[in-house]
């Protein structure tokens, strides 16, 4: 990618990563050690949960999740969004759950409580609750279903859903520091929850040597390196989603008057913009094509919905979301100039 162009996600690093990073380093200690014991502290008091523990990845977060609440064969079944990356799915199926896939709220692009409703049966063991794009979802309606929730906070750390912090509803949340993620430790994950006995099963199933009983367990163990890098960027959150909603207002003014549908904001629930979704007119496509062509890279939200890579039908607003959403670069690290670009060419096109 040449300097000239913009892409679509750019971690937020300082000279304070790189220097508690050398610190880590200097001390030998590079596996699982203190400083991830502290980043977990740390998480969990932001949040507002008890206990955290650190895996390796979001993913194994959602994975011990589950296997934690007692997912495990055919009968037990995990309702899901559609519009959400396939690794949600994919720790459905390792726990050996059954997936059932519901539609979305069409403007929150969320999970619709209605459609979760319709779906629940008795085997129903969990609801995944991914608030998209730094959206919170409807937790006061999904909380009323009465099933077990898991928070997915991948995209969501900061944001708040009527005053609370997203991942502080569920009775379990999972958050993801992925290198594009609000807060990254390169790689990395977090379980948290207020349930002591489902924080020790998770504990137990992240480590798998020096136990007196066998049982399949996971090598899901993050390091010292990444906690140190996790510690720093917790410290910046603030400024990194103060920074994100300076440029979505930007954007909100630019945008107004193009041919396109903007992000929603609701009272009381309070984006963090860690995608600006548009909704096209019409079909995404050629207008990623020209974006690219004029070097911003753009991105669809969801490459291919859940639904579609499992040939179900019935999933209208989904649907339409994958064919006309468009993801904008927004980050913090975003220049004046680089910002500039955006603005024009977006009203250009639209």
């Amino acid at each position: 990618m040449d300097k000239d162009t913009i892409p679509h996600s750019r971690p937020s690093l300082s000279r304070e990563e790189i220097k508690a990073v050398s610190s880590v380093l200097r001390s030998g200690q590079l596996s699982q050690g203190p400083k991830v014991k502290e980043f977990e502290k740390r998480i969990a008091l932001y949040v507002g949960k008890k206990e955290a523990v650190a895996v390796s990845s979001g993913s194994a977060a959602l994975h011990l999740s589950l296997l934690a609440l007692g997912v495990k064969t055919k009968e037990d079944e995990v309702i899901l969004p559609s519009y959400v990356c396939p690794a949600v799915l994919n720790a459905v199926y390792q726990a050996g759950g059954n997936p059932v896939i519901v539609d979305i709220d069409p403007k929150s692009y969320n999970i619709s409580a209605w459609a979760s409703k319709k779906v629940i049966t008795r085997r129903t063991r969990a609801i995944i609750v991914p608030h998209m794009f730094g959206c919170p979802a409807d937790m006061e309606e999904l909380i009323k279903l009465g099933i077990p929730i898991i928070e997915d906070c991948a995209q969501s750390i900061g944001a708040t859903f009527k005053g609370r912090l997203a991942g502080s509803f569920g009775l379990v949340s999972i958050f993801s520091f992925f290198a594009t993620k609000v807060l990254t430790s390169g790689e990395g994950g977090m379980v948290l929850s207020d349930s002591q006995e489902l924080i020790e099963k998770i504990k137990d199933l992240r480590d798998y040597d020096e136990r007196d009983s066998y049982l399949v367990r996971y090598n899901y163990k993050i390091t010292d390196i990444q906690a140190a890098l996790g510690l720093v960027q917790l410290a910046r959150l603030e400024k990194f989603i103060s920074r994100r909603k300076e440029i979505a207002i930007r954007y909100f003014e630019e945008f107004g008057k193009c041919r396109l549908d903007l992000p929603i904001w609701k009272e009381g629930k309070e984006h963090i913009y860690y995608r600006f979704v548009i909704k096209a007119r019409e079909e995404a496509s050629s207008y990623l094509e020209k974006l690219q062509k004029k070097k911003i890279i753009c991105r669809r939200p969801i490459y291919l919905p859940l639904h579609v890579y499992l040939n179900l039908s019935g999933f209208p607003h989904t649907t339409e979301a994958w064919q006309k959403a468009i993801s904008i670069p927004l980050y913090p690290t975003l220049t004046e100039r680089e910002i500039e670009k955006i603005v024009a060419t977006i009203k250009e096109i639209f």
